[in-house]
């Protein structure tokens, strides 16, 4: 027995929702503001309860005043300050957020003139529709990745500006355990923010758990009837399946209780969401659930009176946010306690007091920054939690390098129990030397701080390690979780080849320098090394972004000394940088995918980020301009290895050896995910295998003892060759049965599939072999790209492409009896393969394509393919796309078909309004709607509408009490159809005036039995 995404994960997950204390709200009974689908009435006694000294004027005046916030564009930033004020008039109570109103409701549309969505759960708060979940069937990836690109388009459309403003997150589900090996992550429940142009979907991995009996109350069988009759599902009730999707532990209504019961929401709407000014514009970011268990592990530390602690997060997993997240958390912790929390960031260079700095402001909280002895007195010393005129939260950010060794800094401090001093101490693997003043001042300037170390590699020596001087790990989350997860990217480890191998080796021969220790920088920095080395640089990069076919991407060359990194910057100026202000040309051509080699991908620009390469403030700009792609290439020695953040950073040249936590750190500075990059990519050198493999090896027993059974899901930061040898593996065996060889065998073979999955499996794993190609040969591993001719298959990929795509229009436009293939594939993104010529043509795809999207959502959302009418304008734009070559569509074809879209959209548009009314007739039962539309279409009994539709609504209220009142009813169709025949004869005896003979109540009761047991088993209405 199958079921639909309403019956096997909507219907349980509200049902789950109302045993987490949401009342279900029907919205045949409801009324809300269409303009933000706010519920005014249960919204202005939420207010009226919350604020009691406001009067109806008072609540109607802030009404108008969040509507008018919600037309602004950031984002929701606006009405999220007043979602969370805590003094005054409050939207919320966060005090006793028990007093707030908890509601349900499911299929509320979102609408602003033509254009409209439904999400198929909203959670309000107060009224104010401020969660929404999708859900998806399980084992449906394409459903699923279709329905996350309609998310991304309707969060991209302007009209929904207030909707998107109004929700604070949303949660997403396919009711399915994630799959970790999966790339692009399809199944599983996530959760995001929203966002103007991407919103992008997080993992929760629970670590606490819950004691269910406290957080959820039983199902109240009422409940359960009301919601299933609302919503027309009565014949799923006591079928096995749907008794199996209503438990507790499944995957989405796991992700309920984890984010949605009254504690968790609470915490998520106080303190998990932040609002980024990014180089993209304004951002929403979420709370990671690594960054959420933390900060609860923080909190049950505290409880406990452990004041000093280390939180181990592998790098790019978001430390300086978490600290971001706790000043908001642990203020109000002390301040509960009647304490002024004072917080304080140290870092131990002056580029990462930079970027802290950069980061918290981002974030908008007001930073002073450190710099000497003195200014870190006057700021002890200050006892208020805030000096600002504003009132905006603060931190200090302190820089130790300026004063570390200071032995007259000595700081005595009155004990004061209403200041709790807090220090995030950022990348405590190094710097901080327990023989050094800095750690001794810091504990006796004040005794009673808490401090909390931040890093991704705790060092782990045998004569120092970090949890000796900062304390035991308070939270964990190394990097194959966050590789699982997403945040962070597997490294690709690549050899220079030979062919420079030789060249570099040739030119220190040539280098008339004493080869010892102590000039050895002097020879790794001589023109005659630097030169060849920077061309294979220039030449590897170039041919990085070729393949990506992204000039976006940005690299970093980590130099053997400061004098190398001048060198390279200097030649690289005088001999690229002519090349690059000349008029651009097109260089060699590298057919591997039919990309050619222009000069867009040459890089154009280089900074040099050394401590003394100029002021603060011009090292600070190359950074920035590096972040926003005014650079191409960074050359650094020291500085930049640890705590930079660019996620476009995705090419590392390593031109020495660096031990222990300091590789990984500096490894790390490419595994931040970016568009849809799988790798960071490694050009080692200096060969940092031993190193590696050393390091990696400490860090393996450090987790083996901390972590203990953990240990089965710890995994390699890089690729392995046994892993791309697996790739390999399922790739060949995929194209086994094709002619790879020959270019025209293999477009004819695929030519006559017509299988959409077989295409899809193939066109796989062409596009898989596209990605190891870089892989293999940046691994070093050459004998793999002997098993696959690499070249020809990015060739046959193209192949592979467009016949696909043609299979998407022609299976869509055949077969009507799935709705899931016109109707609810996005064909606007299949046909228009023409070739663009022009701006107006463009244009006129533009207006094309929206057409085409209302055209076919409409007919979509139609429940009843088997009306004529509908038939009949289905055929209509069947007929537009019907023996066209779809790749030469002219301008004006698509004139023509404009305007026969128009035509048929209108006429969509008038269909499904008087199907609304129809099916308003019988509470929303779109079963009985598409029966009487049967009986007026055969004229049995009558075509009186008024008798039929009173007949049919008396059937339908005993039919749906025998479904609810009597177990299994639906199991035994034989005895349901007699109930239902005797409904019918009895009901339309009342309504007509003339009895209803035999053969009449059976094809009537045929017909409404029939609707019953196609939604019990699914099948097509």
């Amino acid at each position: 027995m199958m079921f639909n995404e309403d019956s096997r994960v909507k219907i349980p997950a509200i049902l789950h929702l109302t045993q987490l204390g949401y009342t279900y709200l029907s919205l045949k009974e409801s009324s809300w503001d269409v303009e933000t689908n706010i519920f005014a009435d249960i919204f202005k006694t939420s207010i009226e309860r919350i604020n009691p000294h406001l009067e109806s004027q008072d609540i109607e005046r802030l009404y108008q005043e969040i509507s008018l916030s919600l037309d602004n564009n950031d984002l929701g930033k606006a009405f999220y300050n007043m979602l969370g004020q805590r003094s005054g008039t409050k939207l919320l109570d966060l005090e006793n957020f028990g007093n707030n109103s908890f509601h349900v409701v499911t299929e509320l549309t979102y609408k602003n003139g033509e254009d409209e969505f439904r999400p198929d759960v909203i959670v309000l708060i107060n009224g104010m529709p401020l969660v929404f979940i999708e859900v998806k069937k399980p084992n449906n990836r394409d459903g699923v990745l279709d329905e996350r690109r309609r998310i991304k388009r309707r969060f991209q459309n302007k009209k929904f500006k207030k909707f998107v403003n109004l929700t604070q997150f949303m949660i997403f589900s396919n009711n399915m355990e994630y799959d970790d090996n999966e790339i692009e992550p399809w199944q599983g429940a996530f959760y995001a923010s929203p966002s103007y142009t991407n919103p992008i979907f997080n993992y929760f991995r629970e670590e606490i758990g819950f004691n269910l009996s406290q957080v959820l109350k039983p199902l109240d069988p009422d409940t359960e009837d009301f919601v299933l009759r609302d919503t027309n599902y009565q014949a799923i009730k006591n079928s096995p399946e749907f008794l199996t999707n209503k438990k507790l532990d499944s995957p989405t209504n796991r992700m309920l209780t984890s984010l949605l019961s009254r504690e968790r929401l609470e915490f998520m709407l106080r303190y998990a969401l932040a609002y980024v000014n990014e180089y993209s514009g304004i951002q929403k970011h979420i709370m990671r659930y690594p960054q959420f268990f933390a900060t609860m592990a923080i909190q049950e530390k505290l409880d406990k009176g452990i004041k000093k602690g280390i939180i181990w997060h592998t790098q790019g997993s978001g430390k300086t946010a978490l600290a971001y997240y706790n000043t908001h958390f642990l203020t109000d912790y002390f301040q509960a306690k009647k304490i002024i929390p004072k917080f304080y960031f140290i870092v131990d260079r002056l580029d990462l007091l930079t970027q802290a700095r950069d980061e918290f402001t981002a974030r908008g909280l007001k930073v002073h920054t450190v710099n000497s002895k003195q200014e870190f007195l006057n700021d002890l010393k200050t006892t208020t939690a805030v000096y600002n005129a504003k009132g905006v939260r603060e931190i200090s950010v302190v820089n130790i390098q300026k004063f570390h060794d200071d032995k007259d800094l000595r700081i005595n401090l009155d004990y004061d129990i209403s200041i709790q001093r807090i220090y995030f101490l950022d990348e405590v693997h190094r710097s901080y030397d327990p023989k050094g003043s800095f750690l001794a001042n810091l504990e006796q300037s004040d005794k009673n701080a808490i401090k909390i170390g931040l890093t991704g590699t705790p060092l782990i020596g045998r004569d120092l390690k970090s949890k000796d001087l900062f304390g035991d790990y308070i939270h964990k989350y190394y990097y194959n979780k966050s590789i699982a997860d997403g945040y962070t990217l597997k490294l690709i480890r690549e050899d220079i080849e030979t062919e420079y191998q030789i060249k570099l080796k040739a030119a220190l021969d040539s280098i008339d320098i004493k080869k010892g220790d102590t000039d050895r920088k002097l020879v790794y920095a001589h023109p005659s090394f630097v030169e060849p080395m920077l061309e294979y640089i220039v030449n590897d990069f170039e041919k990085f972004r070729v393949r990506n076919n992204d000039g976006s991407l940005g690299g970093m060359v980590i130099c053997d000394s400061s004098e190398q990194a001048r060198e390279l910057f200097r030649i690289f100026n005088e001999k690229f940088g002519s090349v690059f202000n000349s008029l651009p040309k097109v260089a060699e051509e590298d057919t591997t995918y039919g990309n050619e080699w222009s000069a867009n991908f040459k890089p154009k620009k280089a900074g040099l980020v050394l401590y003394d390469s100029g002021s603060k403030d011009e090292l600070a700009e190359r950074r920035d301009q590096f972040k926003s792609g005014k650079i191409d290439l960074l050359f650094v020695y020291n500085m930049l290895l640890t705590g930079f953040d660019a996620k476009r950073l995705k090419k590392l040249y390593l031109a020495r050896v660096i031990k222990s936590h300091n590789l990984l750190q500096a490894l790390t500075r490419v595994n931040r995910t970016y568009k849809d990059y799988r790798y960071g990519y490694v050009v080692d050198f200096a060969d940092i295998s031993l190193e590696f493999d050393k390091t990696n090896r400490a860090y393996f027993d450090e987790l083996q003892e901390v972590l203990g059974d953990e240990m089965e899901s710890y995994s390699n930061l890089f690729m392995s060759k046994e892993e791309i040898e697996v790739n390999i593996s399922e790739i060949k065996e995929t194209l086994a049965d094709y002619e790879l060889k020959n270019a025209e065998i293999f477009s004819s073979q695929i030519s006559e599939i017509r299988d959409r999955g077989i295409m899809l499996k193939i066109k796989k794993a062409l596009e898989d072999a596209r990605s190891l190609y870089n892989v293999i040969r940046l691994t070093g591993e050459y004998d793999l790209l002997e098993k696959l001719d690499f070249r020809q298959l990015g060739r046959l990929r193209i192949m592979a492409i467009d016949h696909l795509a043609l299979i998407n229009a022609k299976q869509a436009l055949e077969h009507n009896e799935e709705m899931g293939n016109l109707l609810n594939m996005a064909l606007e993104d299949v046909v228009f393969l023409f070739k663009k010529v022009g701006e107006e043509e463009l244009i006129l795809a533009d207006r094309l394509k929206d057409i085409l999207r209302k055209t076919r959502e409409g007919l979509a959302s139609n429940f009843d393919t088997k009306d004529p009418e509908w038939i009949s304008l289905y055929d209509e734009l069947k007929r537009l796309f019907e023996n066209k070559n779809l790749s030469e569509v002219t301008q004006e074809e698509m004139q023509r078909n404009m305007h026969s879209l128009k035509t048929i959209h209108e006429k969509v548009k008038e269909l499904n309004r008087k199907n609304e009314l129809l099916r308003a007739k019988y509470e929303g039962d779109q079963k009985y709607a598409r029966v009487q539309k049967r009986l007026l279409e055969a004229g049995k009994p009558s075509k009186i509408r008024t008798a039929i539709i009173e007949a049919l609504q008396n059937i339908k209220e005993q039919a749906d009490m025998s479904i609810l009142q009597r177990n299994n009813t639906l199991d035994n169709e034989a005895y349901f159809k007699r109930e239902v025949a005797r409904y019918v004869m009895k009901s339309f005896n009342q309504s007509l005036t003339t009895a209803l003979d035999y053969d009449t109540v059976i094809f009537i009761s045929d017909i409404i039995v029939n609707e019953y047991m196609n939604e019990y088993y699914n099948r097509p209405a």
